[in-house]
């Protein structure tokens, strides 16, 4: 009988990306074996050497700028859409000062990092983000939405060739990555945003394409615990559900256990209640053929 429990918080993304108006890279490694090369690369490190050498501190060259450029994080009512806001303000990024939600706030603005952002319904993003386009033209969307936007949301950004990260769980995920590959665009999309349980899904994703069906056989339960505003299944779980999958092991995706209420997360689950705004605990229970 095997049994983990894996606290997720979500912090970074593993991108997939595509080609998007940028030149062809230079190879980062070329044949190296004669010796024409190794005394060129010799004379290279002397000529190098010698340039340092005489390089005064008031040569030297000055540190390159900061990079800056403008991000629009839709939405940040939330946390996440919010807590991301905070973070490209505290990195030097240029927050823009909109964002689309469909919650209700007072007089249609919040304030993140003393800044004003202006809240505009989702049924809107299509006529403003064009001119949004214009003004920022080298502009990077955040969304953290809701899962029924996430199709929708896509498009807009792919037609806009907008690149994007999609934060939000949820949607057509076939279709989404579908539309960014029709795009040709940057994107990053990703079921988890905590580089450690991306770690995890990877390793996971090894080991089902090295010993497919090792766990043929197995019963697998899964239960899974968020705050009570998540309203889909976990794409985490999604993702190692098909990983267990591919190593034989047979599971319906309704059959997943999904944990909402407070009182049961304490009690059943173990969330500290400081955390019960905002949490991911998930458990992964398989039982072998025979029981033991």
């Amino acid at each position: 009988m095997l049994s983990a429990t894996i606290p997720a918080h979500p912090a970074a993304a593993t991108p997939l990306r595509r080609r998007y108006r940028l030149r062809p890279r230079q190879p980062l490694c070329a044949p190296i074996g004669t010796a024409a090369t190794r005394q060129w690369m010799a004379t290279t490190r002397l000529s190098v050497t010698n340039a340092l050498a005489n390089l005064s501190v008031e040569s030297a060259p000055a540190a390159p700028p900061k990079l800056s450029f403008p991000i629009l994080v839709n939405s940040c009512t939330g946390k996440m859409g919010k807590a991301v806001a905070e973070a490209a303000v505290s990195a030097g990024l240029q927050l823009v000062p909109v964002s689309f939600s469909a919650m209700e706030v007072p007089d249609g603005k919040i304030e993140v990092c003393d800044r004003e952002i202006c809240i505009h319904d989702p049924s809107e993003s299509e006529k403003i983000l064009p001119s949004i386009v214009k003004e920022y033209p080298d502009l990077i969307v955040v969304d953290y939405t809701v899962p029924d936007a996430v199709n929708a949301n896509a498009e807009l950004y792919c037609k806009l060739g907008l690149p994007f990260v999609m934060g939000t769980t949820g949607g057509n995920r076939q279709l989404l990555h579908k539309t960014v590959l029709d795009a040709n665009i940057y994107a990053v999309i990703s079921p988890q945003m905590g580089k450690q349980v991306v770690a995890f899904l990877a390793a996971m994703e090894i080991m089902s394409e090295q010993f497919p069906g090792a766990f043929s056989g197995y019963k697998l339960e899964v239960m899974e615990s968020h705050q009570a505003t998540k309203l889909d299944i976990s794409g985490t779980a999604k993702a190692v559900i098909s990983c267990f999958q591919k190593l034989g092991v047979s599971f319906d995706m309704n059959e997943v256990k999904q944990v909402r209420d407070p009182e049961e997360q304490v009690a059943l689950v173990g969330v500290p209640e400081e955390h019960l705004g905002g949490h991911a605990f998930h458990m992964y229970h398989l039982t072998s053929p025979d029981g033991t």
